[in-house]
């Protein structure tokens, strides 16, 4: 195998008779670097913003979220949720009630989520990255219920950092139907406080709808007294999530951050993929400048395959000879698309050259974000020798060498 080796290299690097055959080898090696940059380049994007996304929802989401899985509510009481605060995984565990309440401001109004926590919320991490505001993050003192609104939220309601008229906050009674006569019967009401804080994310699904406010507020609004809807856990530095679900048992949902945006990531994840079959198609476009490459070359050395044959060389070792000379194409292709792609892929990361919009404050970052990952490497690299093997295979074949 070493002579047809030896014979395809001098067949590529050798001046042809043609110029032809020299300007398309060229383009076919400038094709499929393309591809393989714009493959790398592209992918690294998409993983650079899946990281940028777990980043906003860090602060918001805790890091175990657990649910029931049948009903809606949790007992605070039960024997589980007591054996899971002395669990050493845990380090910190927020009951929380959600639910959907009307609040009113002047002749303002909208329907938001209210989330009410307990006072230890604040040990969850990265939690007082989000708020904004010179304030302790105090929800309740005394009699007074205070609130931590969305910015977005504040915004759609013309409501200043300290707004000195209380939130007024309604939520239906449980099993009664509308009075008519009388609606506001039919409603729990309650008021909140300006707190002086406000939190963002820059997620209008939490910054535009979501109320932070005391665990004793939302179970007196929505009727949960000694219940909760959610529990957010803290994992302890060693703490494993699968010790928390065989504690558990199959009544309860246990899920980390990803999973909790599990449709937001499947989203995500479903574009990439798109990309990178639109992107294989762009490719393949090249492995046919391959397949012209090959066939000219080819049919100008005929005279050298007939030699070849006459000293002795069989039909599959005048093929490897064409074949190799494809690879090393498509290989030296590949190489320095990846080299160029990775190049890039740092000097975006580093100095953020390719910039989003006129960076007039619209977006929550200036630049793109990049982030190459090996697998998506190796995974790109045996897409395009795959694909170009398959090339080169083909153009071999029907070429009718030895026949």
């Amino acid at each position: 195998m070493k002579y047809e080796l030896f014979i395809s290299r001098r067949y590529l690097f050798s001046k042809k008779s043609h110029n032809a055959i020299n300007i398309v080898s060229l383009i076919a090696v400038a094709g499929v670097a393309v591809a393989t940059l714009a493959m790398v380049v592209v992918m690294s994007v998409f993983n650079g913003f899946q990281g940028l996304v777990s980043e906003l929802f860090t602060g918001f989401d805790p890091e175990i979220r657990v649910t029931p899985v049948h009903g809606t509510t949790i007992d605070m009481g039960s024997d589980k949720v007591s054996a899971l605060t002395e669990l050493p995984d845990v380090a910190v565990l927020t009951p929380v009630v959600e639910g959907q309440a009307l609040v009113m401001t002047g002749e303002l109004q909208k329907v938001v989520m209210l989330k009410g926590v307990s006072d230890n919320f604040m040990q969850q991490s990265n939690v007082r990255d989000i708020f904004y505001g010179d304030a302790e993050p105090i929800l309740h003192l005394d009699v007074l219920e205070y609130c931590i609104p969305g910015i977005q939220l504040c915004n759609e309601l013309g409501l200043p950092l300290y707004f000195r008229q209380p939130l007024q906050v309604y939520a239906p009674k449980k099993g009664e139907r509308v009075n008519m006569a009388n609606p506001r019967s039919s409603f729990n009401r309650d008021e909140l406080n300006a707190s002086g804080l406000v939190f963002g994310v820059h997620q209008a699904k939490y910054d535009s709808e979501y109320i932070l406010c005391s665990i004793s507020f939302a179970q007196r609004l929505f009727e949960l007294e000694g219940q909760a809807t959610a529990l957010e856990i803290k994992l302890a530095d060693d703490g494993r999530r699968e010790n928390i679900t065989a504690l558990l048992g199959n009544g309860f949902r246990v899920q980390d951050r990803h999973e909790q945006q599990e449709d937001v990531f499947r989203i995500m994840q479903i574009e990439k993929l798109l990309s990178y079959a639109f992107l294989c198609f762009i490719l393949f476009v090249a492995c046919l400048n391959i397949m012209g490459s090959l066939s000219m070359l080819m049919i100008e050395k005929r005279d050298n395959m007939r030699t070849l044959s006459a000293l002795g060389s069989t039909a599959g070792q005048i093929r490897r000879i064409f074949a190799f000379e494809g690879m090393m194409i498509i290989f030296g292709g590949a190489a320095v698309g990846m080299l160029l792609a990775i190049v890039l892929c740092l000097l975006q990361q580093h100095f953020g050259f390719i910039r989003m919009g006129q960076n007039d404050g619209s977006f929550i970052i200036d630049a793109y974000p990049v982030r190459v990952a090996a697998m998506d490497l190796l995974t790109i690299m045996f897409t395009v020798l795959l694909l170009g093997g398959a090339s080169v295979w083909w153009t071999t074949r029907r070429a009718g060498i030895g026949r």
